[in-house]
């Protein structure tokens, strides 16, 4: 079950940028790649790095350790790769943006 958490506007990336942010009790990425709206892990799968000082191509996330490459749709690395980013459902209601996030086991439990 995904919860929604309101992504305050100062928090949105600006055009073409890659934002790392705290919401729902997770770090993300928000990511502004050519004016539209992607949210994934913060980390990259492969080393751990910080995907938010990487940079954005061809529709993908760039690592910026080792270049390793995930699809912002998707969240599929590169062929070769065999690694993956998770990707946050967005939804936008009237002008403000919603992430939804999957709470773990223990957030459901003590969280309500």
């Amino acid at each position: 079950m995904l919860y929604w958490h309101k992504i305050g506007p100062d928090l949105l990336p600006a055009v073409n940028t890659i934002r790392k942010v705290r919401i729902g009790g997770k770090t993300i990425c928000l990511i502004d790649y050519e004016q539209e709206l992607f949210a994934t892990s913060y980390k990259c799968p492969h080393a751990g790095a910080d995907l938010s000082a990487g940079w954005c191509e061809n529709k993908q996330i760039i690592c910026p350790y080792h270049r390793h490459a995930f699809d912002l749709s998707n969240g599929h690395g590169a062929a070769g790769q065999g690694n993956y980013i998770n990707v946050y459902a967005l939804e936008k209601r009237g002008e403000d943006w919603y992430v939804g996030i999957k709470r773990n086991f223990f957030q459901r439990i003590f969280r309500g």
